[in-house]
């Protein structure tokens, strides 16, 4: 699905990564832990795009991601692969609905095709009745299962989530977790998951530790 090959990163004279190498295949999930500063974010940010490694290369396919135009990676990056953060990022103006739709409608679907797959995905995770509902009018959990769906709305290969359950108490936490199994059981999407959460990263298909910037 993507792969990661001798990933380094500098910013200035400090090396955030040294030479990692990842692949993912199609229906996994893999958890990354580690220390806090041990490279996790950037790594999944450079495979991502959002950042560019300073030597290595990120593989999608036979597609080297970085060898791609700005225009031509922005839209892969729309079109393929799906982001969870922390805090769930709902744009507070915009419905629950509306903020699944984004991704869709920039990468060129129409309005009701759009709103048809964000119906599906709210009614997939149990949220049918929230689709109109304003963000701070949901839960914390409910706020993350949006961001999730608005990750997945353009049926990206793999979603990137750095911390997804890190801002939720220990219950939606193990929910949200099981959710993405759920999701790979039944869409075969894989997961990447940046986590300091040792008993949620063990429910993955593969558990990797960073440490110094290598995975180890």
């Amino acid at each position: 699905m993507i792969r990661a090959e001798n990933i380094h990163k500098k910013y200035g004279e400090v090396e955030v990564l040294k030479g990692v190498d990842l692949e993912v295949r199609e229906g996994e999930i893999v958890s990354i832990v580690g220390a806090s500063g041990a490279g996790k974010t950037t790594l999944l940010q450079i495979m991502g795009t959002i950042e560019k490694p300073s030597h290595g290369k990120v593989l999608a396919g036979d597609i080297d991601l970085f060898r791609l135009s700005d225009s031509r990676m922005a839209a892969f990056r729309n079109r393929n692969i799906g982001f969870v953060f922390q805090f769930h990022q709902l744009l507070p103006e915009f419905t629950a609905a509306e903020n699944i739709m984004l991704p869709a409608l920039i990468s060129g679907k129409g309005k009701n095709e759009a709103r048809s797959r964000a119906m599906d995905l709210l009614s997939y995770l149990q949220l049918g009745q929230m689709a109109d509902k304003k963000p701070d009018t949901l839960s914390g959990g409910e706020q993350q299962r949006v961001a999730v769906a608005r990750a997945l709305v353009n049926s990206p290969q793999i979603v990137l989530a750095d911390e997804p359950s890190g801002n939720l108490d220990s219950s939606n936490a193990l929910e949200l977790h099981k959710l993405f199994i759920s999701l790979r059981d039944q869409y075969k999407q894989s997961f990447v998951i940046v986590t300091h959460n040792e008993k949620l990263a063990d429910l993955s298909d593969r558990k990797l530790t960073m440490k110094d910037g290598m995975l180890v």
